[in-house]
């Protein structure tokens, strides 16, 4: 990353409680996060830096007053601004979060609490009717509180046993009158910034996940090496699950480092419609989130009639060339277009998955950038990231400085495993000595993902080593690779590549509104396709599906979906 153009003049912060008060300090009046109780309410909530400041140190100090410093404390529950609080409260006190994923089930949420050996629970709304039904079964066995982020609950004392059981607000408004009483002990504390602060387990798309060990100095050191080189906007609109480093670090922490404004969604299926309520400037999403903004902007190009359609791929081809001589007028343009997004959208951080270039170039044509990257849970979880200055379509950006990347034994085209070193990179993996060691040469983090770097330093990514294709005669296959391409096809939605009988298979979910007879072209187009590969990449047999694809809570398609079904 090139050093010469930092857009802010940060110093590297000594942890999250010095990030909470920082930004109270130069931005005190100023929105931090926005959000209503329910998105058909008409009042949007607003809450200052100060106000943020106020209540994130009311609830560390009433933990510390119940002697809850140094533990372990879940987070279960929706994107909410009572979850933002709690988790920086808890790495506030130098305490341990552990953000548990809300769609998991039930029993996955309990031995994820009961391991991590959890003493505090909070959770949002939407968690109630499972921590009730943990409750019944008797599980929660090692938790002491329960915080409820909502206002009121319905819980019954009677299931609690010996825990404790108070609202977020109560325990806020307890311990902000014990500090105004002059309990410091929220400030009286050195936190070590190399010690545990978070477990976050992994929702990969292959087998359960393991927890993530990072603390407080990898996670600030990754979001530091992000903020000073991307052009942030005012206002975002938080989108992605907490719960995840990369809906974390980037949608929340790194945006209330520098002042934005986080209008807190309300979910997936009001996002196009908040981003016309709220216009934010720019967004952290993942690929398919982008996907169908792109297919609603084309969607609505091609209603205007044929003739206004031609009329704007034609001022496309015209922008593309201006931008060649460094005239860039495409808000300009296509101001009309992107006013189907809200009309403010400048631009999307996109990671957690690969994005088909199609909608990269797509969305970029029109005036809205995408900025790509890669990373993993590990590491913090940003690896490389494309910026506004830097940027190369189809990769996904340039080494961060926080840390090292290398492809390890690279293949004749240069492809390989992705290594990683640097402050970023986790400890290891909860109470797993062996899978952590399983995963690292040295100080290098294997990552498990192919891909090679150009020779300027942008990283492509190509596929994960887990998900190759072992065929019997030793050739390998990246399914991604083939998806990647397969997804060009104009009406493919989804598909997914996986070997079966050392046969190559590619299932797909078509949108039969693109294409008549869909069922029988997608057939026609891959033996088309087949022509381009070598023989043991030929994909040799073609499924459709009627509906999407199992996904996981970052939205990542299941691949052993299979598995589950034959079980």
């Amino acid at each position: 990353m090139n050093r010469n153009y930092p857009i802010y003049n940060t110093t590297f912060i000594d942890d999250m409680r010095s990030l909470v008060e920082e930004a109270a300090q130069n931005f005190p009046d100023s929105t931090a996060i926005s959000y209503k109780r329910n998105y058909w309410d008409k009042e949007v909530k607003k809450v200052t830096f100060l106000q943020w400041r106020e209540d994130v140190r009311g609830l560390g100090t009433y933990l510390i007053s119940k002697s809850y410093r140094e533990t372990n404390i879940a987070i279960l529950g929706e994107n909410s601004y009572g979850w933002c609080c709690s988790f920086f409260a808890v790495m506030a006190i130098g305490s341990v979060t552990v953000p548990v994923d809300k769609e998991l089930p039930i029993e996955d949420i309990d031995g994820i609490i009961t391991t991590t050996g959890t003493k505090v629970l909070i959770y949002g709304k939407s968690s109630e009717a499972k921590v009730k039904e943990m409750l019944r079964n008797g599980g929660l066995k090692t938790v002491e509180m329960i915080i409820s982020v909502a206002s009121s609950n319905s819980i019954e004392a009677s299931g609690l046993g010996d825990r404790t059981l108070r609202t977020l607000e109560d325990v806020q408004t307890e311990g902000a009158g014990l500090y105004a009483a002059g309990d410091n002990s929220y400030y009286d504390y050195k936190i070590d910034v190399n010690k545990l602060a978070s477990i976050v387990f992994t929702s990969g798309t292959t087998g359960k996940g393991k927890g993530v060990m990072l603390s407080q100095n990898a996670i600030l050191s990754d979001m530091y090496d992000v903020i000073p080189y991307i052009d942030f906007t005012d206002k975002t609109l938080g989108v992605l699950p907490p719960h995840h480093t990369y809906g974390s670090s980037v949608s929340i922490y790194g945006q209330n480092s520098i002042g934005c404004d986080i209008y807190i969604s309300s979910g997936v299926k009001y996002i196009l419609k908040e981003l016309q309520e709220h216009k934010p400037g720019h967004l952290v999403a993942v690929p398919l989130y982008v996907e169908p903004f792109y297919r609603r902007i084309i969607a609505g190009i091609n209603a205007k009639g044929e003739k206004k359609a031609k009329l704007v791929f034609t001022l496309m081809k015209v922008s593309n060339f201006l931008r060649k001589i460094g005239i860039d007028v495409r808000r300009k343009l296509f101001k009309e277009v992107i006013a189907g997004v809200g009309g403010s959208l400048e631009y999307i951080v996109c990671g957690g998955a690969y994005l088909d270039p199609k909608y990269e170039k797509g969305m970029t044509d029109l005036g809205i950038d995408i900025l790509c990257a890669y990373g993993t849970t590990e590491c913090s979880p940003g690896v490389t990231i494309n910026t506004q200055y830097e940027h190369r379509s189809g990769s996904c950006g340039k080494p961060m400085l926080c840390c090292q990347v290398k492809i390890n034994n690279p293949d004749e085209d240069g492809v390989g495993e992705i290594f990683v070193r640097g402050d970023n990179v986790m400890m290891g993996y909860f109470e797993d000595e062996e899978a952590t060691a399983s995963v690292f040469d040295g100080d290098w983090f294997m990552t498990g993902d192919y891909g090679y770097m150009d020779k300027d330093g942008f990283l492509y990514f190509v596929g994960r080593k887990k998900n190759l294709i072992v065929l019997s005669n030793g050739k390998n296959v990246a399914p991604e690779e083939l998806e990647d391409q397969l997804m060009k096809i104009e009406y493919v939605k989804e598909v997914l590549v996986y070997g079966e009988n050392d046969v190559i298979n590619a299932e797909f979910f078509l949108d039969e509104t693109l294409c008549e007879n869909a069922k029988e072209q997608i057939k026609k187009d891959v033996d088309e396709f087949n022509r381009t590969l070598p023989l043991y990449k030929r994909i040799r047999v073609v499924k459709t599906r009627d509906t999407e694809f199992p996904k996981t809570t970052t939205l990542k398609i299941k691949r052993e979906y299979k598995d589950e079904v034959k079980a």
